[in-house]
């Protein structure tokens, strides 16, 4: 084996230590995309299945249109410039809702997390709005606000409010004391305690109240938009409600779930980014 060794070029041996080609989540290229396939497979069986059994006429094409009558529909909403204009404007609430519920409950969870008192005034009133339905407070939401833009972000910031403020202060309340204990002896100051011990630690729990946070702000948008809207993808769903084409709701439907898996995994892959220290993120 060492002779085998010595008689190896710098060259050779370079490539032989390398690692394998990784893909843009750091796993393997080639174990990316048999996951992707393996997860790929389930959906392929039932579209066709679906596809299958609506050319059989076993189902009734307007409780349940088939996957090609969707993508036909698809199509015109692309074609008649609606898609991107009801996509952008759901995008848009969705995104400013996120950042002042997301923004703010990040805030409230640091100042909790790091300071007792401020846990002790702030944490009951937090879990008791908490436990308030979307659609117990949108009918007062828009009784105050009206059907405008105003209303319909407050929902979507409460949605995305609770996932970042309770994974922040549950994230910060769980670094193992004996960590900080370890950083007092190395000397470290308030600062660097903050920002290269209970920060770094808190991030797996920060990052997974991120991904909830993401997810419900794209759920509070579905629940504001089908309240009252004249624009969006919601009101795209109702209209077509409205009109029977039901092959437009799932076409509605379908963007719904395309966009949400993607801002899944967005945090997904910011996750392997930022945590590629844990063991669990290896490989």
């Amino acid at each position: 084996m060492s002779e085998n060794i010595e008689t190896l070029r710098p060259g050779q041996i370079r490539d032989a230590a390398a690692p394998a080609r990784r893909g843009w989540g750091g796993r393997p290229i080639r174990q990316a995309g048999a996951d992707f396939l393996a997860g790929a497979a389930l959906p392929v069986a039932v579209i066709a299945l679906w596809q299958l059994a609506g050319d059989a006429n076993l189902i009734d094409p307007f409780f349940l249109p088939t996957p090609l009558a969707i993508l036909e529909a698809f199509r015109d909403l692309i074609a008649s410039g609606e898609l991107a204009h009801h996509l952008g404007v759901s995008v848009r609430r969705a995104a400013v809702g996120f950042l002042f519920g997301g923004g703010l409950g990040l805030i409230l969870g640091l100042i909790a997390g790091f300071n007792r008192n401020a846990e002790y005034v702030l944490d009951p009133s937090m879990q008791m709005l908490r436990m308030i339905p979307h659609l117990a407070i949108a009918p007062l939401v828009i009784l105050w606000f009206g059907f405008g833009e105003t209303s319909k972000i407050i929902l979507i910031a409460k949605g995305a409010f609770f996932p970042l403020y309770i994974n922040t202060l549950m994230g910060i309340r769980g670094v193992d004391e004996k960590l900080v204990q370890v950083s007092r002896i190395l000397g470290f100051d308030r600062r660097k305690r903050l920002t290269r011990l209970m920060i770094p630690a808190a991030m797996p729990c920060i990052l997974l109240g991120l991904r909830l946070s993401l997810a419900l702000s794209w759920l509070g948008l579905v629940v504001a938009e089908l309240l009252g809207s004249t624009n969006g993808i919601g009101f795209l769903i109702n209209a077509a409600k409205q009109n029977g084409t039901t092959e437009i709701i799932f076409a509605g439907i379908v963007i719904f779930a395309i966009v949400g898996k993607l801002l899944d995994s967005f945090v997904r892959l910011l996750e392997r980014r930022l945590l590629h220290w844990r063991d669990s993120y290896h490989g």
